[in-house]
């Protein structure tokens, strides 16, 4: 298993704009082998922003990869630089494996 996952400082004021974006987004993750389940999470707000994190578990580590390089995955990601600042800074990828016998 691998779990993806990036974490967005969301502006404070932002968050109902930003789940709604993720809300709307278009949904084709579910066309790629290895996708298993997807969770936008949010965190604790902080003086400045809200904690988002977005998780997506996949079978292997190269299921993502080829994710990361399909045309589903530009289409999610189409207009994202266009909009106003939603975000303090970029987004923080963090990409785990699990390691196997832990239950």
């Amino acid at each position: 298993m691998y779990i993806a996952m990036n974490r967005f400082k969301v502006i404070k004021g932002q968050e109902a704009e930003f789940e709604e974006i993720w809300r709307n987004r278009p949904r084709n993750l579910h066309e790629l082998e290895g996708y298993v389940s997807f969770n936008l999470l949010k965190g604790a707000t902080a003086e400045d922003h809200t904690l988002y994190s977005s998780h997506t578990v996949w079978k292997t580590e190269e299921n993502f990869v080829a994710w990361t390089k399909s045309q589903q995955f530009r289409d999610s990601h189409k207009g994202a630089g266009d909009r106003k600042p939603m975000f303090l800074g970029h987004p923080n990828f963090e990409g785990f494996s699990a390691v196997e016998g832990v239950l």
